[in-house]
Parts: C-alpha cells; structure tokens; sequence
C-alpha cells in the first residue's frame, strides 16, 4: 500500500481536483503492474496500472492494490471499477473510501457484487494525509490552505522600507516547487504594492499556480504582475463582479469574508491555496482559524527591527534544513478532521 501512495504522490499538481491515486497490481507475490492518475482527464491509475501488465492471464490470479476506492461512475474516463471486474481482478485493497457523493462506496460495493473479494482500510490514517487536499475540498468544500512565510533569526518578516530578500536560493527553489504543486497562490493588498510578486513558477519545472489577491476597495492598478494578463487571476473584493479572459474580479461581502473567498474558490474546483503573505493577511487567516497547514522558513538572517512575523500555535509535523534555513511544517490541531 505503501507504493501506491509513493505512485499517487507524482500525480501532485496534475490531478487537482482529482485526487491522487497510485495502484500496484500482484500476482504471486510479485508485482506485474503499476500505475498512476497521471493527469486530469487522463486515463485512472487503476487503467494505467493493468495497460503496464505484459501478461493479462496473470489479472485473474492478481490484487490490486490502490489507495482511494475505484470509481464507479462514468466521468472523463469509464468506471475504474467496471475495468477491474472486466479484466478479472481477484481482490482489490483499498486504503480509502471515496468521500465524493458520486462515488461514496458504490465501487466498493459494485465489486463485491462481482464476487470480488474487497479488504478496506489499510493504512487509512497516512491515505487520508496523503490526499487532505481532496477530502478537504469534498467535504468542507473548502480549498486546503497552506500559510508559507520566511522570517528572520531574530523573528521579522522583512523591513518597513519595502522588499527584503532572507531566504536563501534552496528555500526560494522549494517555494517555486510548492507552487507547481498546488492549485493557488493568495497574497494581500500591501504585498501587490510592496513587492510586485508574479506568483508563477520559475525556478522549478511545473503547471503555473492560478493567481489570487484580496483588494477590497480596488484600489490597485498600474503595471502590476498580478494585472498583466499572463496568467488566470482572482481578486476578491467588496466592490464588483467583472471578467475577461485571464482577470476575474468577484465581489464578496464584508462578513466573514475569508469564508465566503474559500467557499468561492471550492466552486472554481481549486483544490489547494498558498497563502504567502503579506503579515495582516496571514494574521488574518491565522485569527480566523482558517488554515490547515503552515511552512515556515526561519533564516540566520537578522534584522533588528521592521515587520513581524506571525504568532502561530500549531502541532510540528516535519523539520527540514535547506543550506541553512530551517524549514519547519505545523498542522492546526483545530481544524476540524478530514
């Protein structure tokens, strides 16, 4: 089970909203195939994993293993699970239901009524924090949100004079990773007019983020990154509705305004957002309470003074060092469970 969820993880940031999926088929204890959702609207993993098998005869014998229940319903692709009762699997072990309403155990059960034998929740725990993204979306219909910032040693996020670079290449190069990687990037009105950002991906190979920025009285304007066109962008405001071809400006009222920004995106089938700053809109989310994972750069530069870095309780997961950065992951023990 394990290797299909190192298989699913290569489906990240091609999929979404799909979520990822790996399945590795065995026959006499030996792998005879592997596969994964490669991209969305692309053939299924469990497809992908029985094209990769050079000898059909062996499927009769064969379990598949996958970490998400096989789909039974026609989509971009046929029923996953049709496929597995066509070509004879004897055994399918699953490490997640489906939580999606058009799924919602019918696979499972539309195996079982072929006479094929169905074992579920294997390793259920690490499948369900291996695609949080989908299960966040399904059912809180809410993108998962992800707060990054870098801060320096001595606990500021930059200057008050404007940009200040502290970070260093490896921190920046993984950032640009993470965008290619998830669905959005969310910035706040001062960072659009301090640092200009683009928001895209450079120093790493992968899909392009869609853009989004909060400007509640649409005030910016001028040669911005954010305004060139280059790229599909949000800006959630309080003012108007208004669209063209890569600009879509949505009007949300005052009141619990980040619930009603994370409930739009859900319905625009983004899966995944990047808050990246700046400080009032990351206390902002922080206050809220909604986030559901942070990744904070702690850099051995030191400022002394300028703008602070967010305050944030939260339940450690990982610590990764980057040439001298410290990249520490928390998760926010309130948020309600997946």
């Amino acid at each position: 089970m394990r290797r299909t969820f190192e298989l699913a993880s290569l489906g990240l940031g091609r999929v979404s909203p799909n979520p990822l999926v790996g399945c590795v088929i065995v026959a006499n204890e030996v792998i005879i195939g592997e596969g994964w959702h490669r991209k969305f609207g692309e053939e299924h993993a469990e497809v992908n994993a029985i094209t990769s098998v050079t000898d059909h005869s062996l499927l009769r014998h064969a379990t598949a293993y996958v970490n998400l229940e096989p789909c039974s319903h026609h989509g971009k692709t046929p029923p996953c699970a049709d496929k597995l009762i066509e070509v004879g699997i004897k055994r399918v072990v699953i490490s997640n239901k489906d939580t999606n309403p058009l799924v919602g155990g019918k696979g499972i059960e539309k195996l079982r009524s072929a006479g094929i034998k169905v074992d579920v929740g294997i390793l259920e725990e690490e499948g369900k924090a291996l695609n949080r993204r989908f299960f966040t979306w399904i059912r809180k219909e809410s993108p998962f949100v992800i707060l990054k910032w870098a801060e320096s040693s001595d606990g500021f996020l930059g200057t008050s004079n404007g940009p200040t670079l502290i970070s260093n290449e490896y921190s920046r190069q993984r950032v640009h990773q993470w965008r290619s990687e998830e669905d959005a990037v969310l910035v706040g009105t001062r960072t659009v007019e301090i640092d200009n950002p683009q928001l895209n991906v450079r120093d790493w190979s992968g899909r392009n983020p869609v853009r989004v920025y909060i400007d509640r009285s649409l005030r910016l304007s001028g040669k911005l990154n954010l305004l060139d066109g280059s790229q599909p962008t949000l800006c959630y405001n309080l003012m108007k509705d208004e669209q063209t071809s890569m600009m879509t400006s949505v009007k949300l009222p005052d009141e619990q305004f980040l619930n009603h920004l994370l409930r739009d995106l859900a319905k625009r089938g983004i899966g995944s957002v990047i808050v990246e700053g700046g400080a009032q809109t990351l206390e902002w989310f922080i206050a809220s309470g909604c986030w559901h994972e942070a990744r904070i750069f702690k850099t051995g530069t030191m400022l002394h003074s300028g703008v602070a870095a967010p305050r944030l309780q939260g339940m450690p997961v990982q610590e990764d060092s980057l040439s001298g950065d410290r990249l520490t992951w928390l998760s926010n023990p309130a948020a309600i469970r997946i």
